[in-house]
């Protein structure tokens, strides 16, 4: 088994910071600590990781900063590096920026934007896309997190952000039965991450076309349903390998969301399953290679 870098790395103390959201997640709705992912990625080879913020209630993002950046300090445990929250545009950004610039464990921002409250197209508006440029001009890269059937969204912001790394989380939350072509569901009210397997295809090739653009194979395990196997998150895995690349592709573990699907264990054995008859040379660079390189981890 090759060494493994997980760029999508999750922790949580519901001691110490709010979540709002796993309220509604039963499974979730608990403290994941570092000591929890040691034991879930035991066997996994997991040499490194980059932590990615959990959409904590915002007058918590600066204290999630703060404990994040303890453990990164703490050589005894394999985080190196960060992705923390703030909203390019929003009132608290320019504060944020001056009071963790100089962090030397972050890496790059993240704004969830597929959220009930969030309107389609609420990163093309000029704060906001000010504010990505931003993070470009100080070496920090943008992790875009959509509704599938919007990712036309974050072409344009990655068009319009040139300088700027865009990092497309979970291969743009792709529902793998759809791409399979088992299932069909079209977006609507109530069902907010329906979208056709054409559609979802054409948009991450359009999106691949961007050089700034890098996709994070991550995520699709946790919309998986039971009785899932290597063949129905194969064609999403490949589609987004084939479009963006040997050179622009990672490897996200994304627990303990992941866990809604699958172990950690069982996604890593069956990303590395589909991924078999792959040159070796691309295998390391999804596993660790382009992470060590765009999260400068060395």
């Amino acid at each position: 088994m090759l060494p493994l870098i997980d760029t999508h790395q999750h922790l949580w103390d519901l001691s110490r910071l709010e979540l709002p959201w796993t309220g509604g997640i039963p499974q979730l709705n608990r403290s994941f600590l570092m000591s929890d992912y040691l034991q879930a990625s035991e066997g996994q080879k997991v040499s490194k990781t980059v932590y990615m913020e959990v959409d904590v209630h915002p007058d918590h993002r600066q204290r999630e900063v703060e404990i994040i950046s303890e453990i990164c300090s703490d050589a005894s445990n394999p985080m190196q590096a960060a992705v923390f929250c703030a909203e390019p545009g929003g009132v608290d950004f320019e504060p944020f920026l001056e009071n963790n610039q100089n962090n030397p464990w972050i890496r790059g921002l993240r704004k969830v934007l597929h959220n009930p409250d969030i309107p389609k197209g609420a990163c093309l508006k000029r704060e906001f896309v000010d504010g990505v440029r931003k993070l470009g001009e100080i070496g920090w890269s943008f992790d875009i997190c959509l509704r599938p059937a919007e990712l036309e969204d974050g072409y344009e912001l990655a068009k319009a952000c040139p300088e700027t790394t865009i990092i497309l989380d979970h291969c743009g939350n792709a529902d793998p039965q759809i791409v399979q072509g088992i299932e069909t569901s079209a977006p609507g009210p109530d069902n907010p991450f329906g979208h056709s397997a054409e559609q979802w295809k054409d948009s991450i090739s359009r999106m691949a076309e961007l050089p700034n653009t890098y996709c994070k194979i991550s995520g699709i395990i946790a919309r998986a349903k039971p009785g899932w196997d290597d063949e129905t998150l194969a064609p999403t895995v490949n589609h987004c390998i084939d479009q963006f690349g040997e050179n622009r592709i990672f490897f996200g573990g994304d627990w303990p969301v992941c866990t809604l699907g699958a172990s950690l264990g069982e996604w890593i054995g069956s990303l590395s399953r589909i991924i078999a008859s792959r040159p070796e040379s691309l295998q390391r660079k999804l596993f660790h290679e382009n992470a060590e390189r765009v999260y400068r981890l060395n």
